[in-house]
């Protein structure tokens, strides 16, 4: 599939991958020296929940090759020259080698049926959305899988029912954001305690009893 070409603002969403030209880092001493190097190999961000620093720029996050190499930053729109949104990667793991071998990805081919039949748009994030869209070797054998389910309404008894079974135990860390369009919350720990939970939005986590109760509205 080929990834959008950015003309104008696109419609971006968390989660989505961005390749761009240039980036607005925070105000700090310096910045670190991995992050030169990922933005030189052209290495793409991450969109974040965060409020608008300004307009025509939206929240981005850039990663390094270890899990503490991770920057907040901004991305201005007309520097977007490539999205690649979660959904579009999910075929990317037939094409991937060691799929046998890394338990990420195991369990990304054997619940892709499950997730489908939910009627529902969902993707890989986290690390190995990440090496599905660049080709790039951050995977191990210890890698978590991280999914979105986009549900920007209250799912069916069904529906639920399928989640929960998606999210039981797995031959890997299992992590499933549910991102309502207003937010996004843990799936396991919606199920555990349905009545009260904690939803990460644009200004902030929130802790409601729905999360699809417009929770991503501004205080």
């Amino acid at each position: 599939m080929t990834p959008a070409i950015a003309t104008h603002r696109p419609s971006l969403r968390p989660h989505d991958l961005l390749w761009c030209d240039e980036l607005v880092f925070p105000p700090e001493p310096s910045v670190p020296a991995w992050a030169h190097d990922a933005m030189t190999a052209s290495v793409p961000v991450v969109v974040r929940r965060a409020p608008d620093a300004q307009p025509g720029l939206v929240p981005v996050g850039l990663r390094g090759t270890t899990r503490d190499q991770r920057i907040a930053a901004h991305a201005s729109y007309r520097a977007v020259r490539r999205v690649v949104t979660p959904e579009s990667l999910i075929d990317g793991v037939r094409d991937t080698c060691n799929t046998d071998v890394l338990p990420c990805l195991t369990a990304l081919r054997e619940l892709a049926p499950a997730l489908n039949a939910l009627g529902l748009h969902w993707g890989p994030t986290g690390g190995v959305g990440f090496a599905l869209a660049t080709g790039m070797p951050v995977l191990h054998a210890q890698s978590d899988l991280d999914l979105v389910v986009r549900l920007p309404f209250r799912p069916a008894d069904s529906q639920v029912d399928t989640l929960a079974w998606i999210a039981r135990d797995n031959v890997c860390r299992l992590d499933i954001q549910i991102d309502t369009g207003g937010g996004g919350f843990s799936l396991r720990e919606w199920l555990g305690s349905p009545t009260r939970t904690l939803v990460k939005t644009q200004w902030g986590p929130k802790l409601v009893a729905d999360p699809w109760d417009n929770p991503g509205d501004a205080p």
